[in-house]
């Protein structure tokens, strides 16, 4: 009994401490904070979208200078063998041309569903396999885009040790590792290398090992198909800030947030969600709010999700509101 007491009074300790350290106190808000936003062009495409137009209106009209760019397997490599880069190329000149700054993402898993954009030809191959074909892929990227002005840092895979998504398999540290190493030993430009990982469900260490910076994600209020109810994670900013801190302490790596929840989540994808369901998770009032809870995590760099859907409201469903909200981030 007494055996039983010590281990419950030092598992109530214990919770005191990660209550104390993780979720009291408020950072100060970064002194100038740089706003980007990610973009998918199959996103953009597959809300009905004019993709091209859709890049152009965020440079132009919200002048954004810094885009999370996703080079999905399925469109850069559609045959074996055979790549295509004119839909990316075309992403990556008009930043050269308009000064903008690019984090390209690139490997199996990329951002937006089903997370690992597999070409057709790729899926019955064995894991070894496709390990093979990845590296294979990520080699012809890097060599395509390395003396690209626009292109400032590499992103290699998205939420790799994350189980999300439609994808054949959860990554291996060492595979992980090979990718990063070979993407670095092609770069002569020494571009940093990020891998990310999520903000609600790890503490970044396995990505710190590997990568020169550290991405999250930050989500504020989505659908758990597990509970098949809209879940709001009870977490204050103030929760990123120390784990950001931590990793900083114990692996010299910054932190930054890559993915930030600016449009909705529900049970099924954005162009088959009515507005009512998406306004559940996201509308103007959220908008703002999770702006602000953003400033006061203490970061200084955030990647918006959702600016497909910003436009998509704007052009498609005649509600602009979000989109010129949007636009006091760049102003």
């Amino acid at each position: 009994m007494r055996i039983i007491k010590k281990i419950i009074l030092s598992l109530l300790i214990f919770i005191f401490l990660f209550l104390a350290i993780f979720f009291v106190g408020r950072p100060s808000q970064a002194e100038d904070i740089k706003w980007g936003v990610n973009f998918s062009q199959k996103h953009s495409h597959d809300l009905g979208l004019d993709w091209k137009e859709n890049y152009l209106a965020l440079i132009d009209d919200l002048n954004i200078e810094y885009f999370k760019l996703a080079a999905h397997w399925d469109l850069i490599e559609p045959e074996k063998g055979q790549f295509n880069f004119e839909d990316l190329d075309w992403q990556i000149n008009t930043a050269e041309e308009k000064g903008v700054n690019v984090l390209l993402v690139m490997g199996m898993k990329t951002p937006r569903w089903p997370e690992c954009h597999l070409p057709y030809w790729v899926r019955d191959l064995t894991r070894e396999e496709q390990e093979e074909r990845i590296l294979i892929m990520l080699e012809n990227i890097v060599l395509h885009y390395r003396d690209s002005d626009a292109i400032y840092a590499w992103q290699v895979e998205n939420e790799p040790f994350f189980a999300f998504g439609d994808c054949p398999w959860l990554h291996r540290r060492a595979f992980l590792k090979e990718e990063v190493e070979l993407v670095r030993s092609l770069d002569h430009r020494d571009r940093p290398i990020i891998v990310s990982d999520s903000g609600e469900w790890s503490f970044w260490f396995r990505a710190a090992k590997i990568a020169d910076i550290v991405g999250t994600t930050m989500y504020r209020k989505v659908w758990f198909s597990q509970m098949e109810m809209y879940v709001t994670y009870p977490i204050p900013p103030v929760f990123y800030w120390r784990r950001a801190q931590l990793v900083n302490l114990l692996y010299n790596k910054e932190v930054l947030c890559v993915e930030f929840q600016a449009e909705p989540w529900g049970p099924k994808l954005l162009y088959d969600s009515p507005l009512e369901e998406q306004e559940k998770t996201m509308n103007l009032e959220r908008f703002k709010d999770n702006i602000q809870y953003a400033k006061n995590t203490g970061f200084s760099t955030f990647y918006l999700w959702g600016s497909e859907w910003w436009y998509w409201m704007k052009v498609k469903q005649d509600q602009p509101e979000i989109w010129e909200e949007a636009r006091t981030l760049w102003q």
